[in-house]
């Protein structure tokens, strides 16, 4: 049982997992997951199922369910006061389980997750592979534990947010699941908007926001753009970013001269860093030098899922650094804490290592998109004109330069749904990074959001 808002909520807990088969019956995959119930519901029918799961590719569940929506949260602390190992749970007071049912999903090769004997790893590793294996998984979740009259939302983190998009359609078009809502927390949809390529020049507009209010939460600013409200001084820089700053990409190598000065004065005035720097890098800053830069006079280096946490690297001079500080900070109290709790408190006994994040991003198979940048938002799209009752909330935060929020707006705002869908789309910031619920606050707020979401949906 646990307590969330003076309210007991008696529930069941199940981690196991499910084989999924093909039609013959062949086993393919055991996925595990791990499941909430709230007890004493007369009509489960009545009861919202919230589906869960993260990104990478190649994340499990853990980051959502001990952070934000379980009802057991690990305290990892925050800037300037991280936990010490020993990691430790508490009941999670923020839980989603006082508005819907829970599931946790670990996509294939991550968490306890693994292939049936004989059968390869590589053919659940892709864009299309994995929709297809985690789609069919919640088909037969919710076929076993009679849930198809539930209303039913997905809820996912960064690429986590890629395959919700792409079950919309999915589950819609093959299974006939119409869903009630989708969460989308650090959202990227379109590709092209975080891809650091040779002649893609829209993406250092959409980073440049991001940046500018990391330069203001850490102080690097003139005094009368340190003085002004956050969101105020962003205002300034969106605008910027998408008119004078968008044109002087556009020039190329035509801007020169005093144009040229004027813009790269600009840059370092919003970003805190030098004209020189600025104009050596042709106005064109990838994230990871960005986070290398900014506090290079400190010796320090940023966070490039959550810029407020800072880091120390033995070659301060170096272009890049060699962790990132704000998944360091993460990575220890989430896993442990979850490798205890799943046998301790769960009973689920297994000898595997319980796959945190595992490295598959660079074997993911994006075929389907050969020659163009992966792009679902017209999934989704779709999936909302043929289901208008389909609600989006999107959750961005200033602080992430995994999925900037601007970037995220700029798919929004080129979603093309009909006119009259578009107040089925809504979204909150927040004042931390990629994964916004390690600071209290925006845990706070997010919980509150994501119940309103859920409650204004069904």
């Amino acid at each position: 049982s646990i307590t969330i808002g003076g309210t007991r909520i008696d529930y069941k807990a199940i981690a196991g997992t499910l084989a999924i088969k093909d039609e013959a019956g062949k086993a393919k995959a055991a996925i595990f997951f791990m499941a909430y119930f709230k007890q004493g519901v007369e009509d489960p029918s009545t009861r919202p199922l919230t589906i869960s799961f993260n990104g990478g590719p190649g994340s499990s569940s853990v980051w959502l369910h001990l952070g934000v929506l379980g009802p057991r949260r690990v305290l990892s602390g925050d800037v300037g006061s991280l936990a010490k190992p020993p990691y430790k749970l508490v009941d999670n007071d923020y839980s989603l389980l006082d508005v819907s049912d829970l599931v946790f999903i670990d996509p294939v090769s991550t968490g306890f997750s693994r292939p049936a004997t004989g059968e390869e790893a590589k053919q659940f590793h892709g864009y299309d592979q994995d929709i297809e294996s985690v789609g069919n998984f919640i088909r037969l979740f919710v076929t076993r534990y009679q849930r198809w009259s539930s209303p039913k939302y997905l809820i996912g983190e960064s690429y986590g947010t890629t395959r919700a998009a792409g079950l919309s359609g999915y589950l819609q078009e093959r299974h006939g699941m119409y869903l009630n809502g989708i969460m989308l927390i650090s959202a990227v949809l379109d590709f092209q908007t975080g891809a650091f390529e040779l002649g893609n020049d829209l993406v250092y507009a959409l980073y440049l926001p991001s940046y500018a209010a990391t330069a203001w939460y850490h102080g690097k600013l003139a005094e009368e753009l340190q003085a002004r409200p956050l969101v105020d001084y962003l205002n300034e820089v969106e605008h910027f970013a998408t008119h004078d700053y968008l044109l002087a990409l556009m020039e190329g190598d035509r801007l020169e001269g005093e144009a040229l000065q004027q813009i790269a004065g600009r840059i370092a005035r919003y970003t805190g860093l030098s004209v020189d720097y600025v104009l050596q890098t042709r106005l064109r800053m990838e994230h990871v030098r960005f986070a290398k830069q900014l506090l290079r006079d400190r010796e320090r280096t940023v966070g490039r899922l959550d810029t407020r946490f800072t880091g120390y690297d033995k070659d301060a001079a170096g272009e890049f650094f060699e962790h990132d500080p704000s998944y360091s900070a993460i990575q220890g109290p989430y896993g442990g804490a979850l490798n205890a709790y799943v046998r301790d408190e769960l009973n689920f006994v297994s000898d595997l290592p319980y796959e945190l994040l595992a490295s598959l991003y660079e074997k993911w198979d994006y075929s389907k998109f050969s020659n163009k940048y992966l792009h679902v938002a017209d999934t989704l799209r779709k999936a909302m004109n043929q289901n208008p009752y389909l609600k989006v909330y999107v959750a961005s935060g200033f602080y992430d330069l995994a999925t900037p929020f601007f970037a995220t707006d700029y798919t929004l705002n080129h979603l093309g749904v009909d006119p009259n869908l578009r107040k089925n789309v809504s979204i909150s910031y927040f004042q931390a990074g990629h994964m916004m619920y390690v600071h209290e606050p925006s845990l706070i707020q997010l919980k509150r959001d994501l119940a309103a979401f859920l409650r204004a949906s069904y």
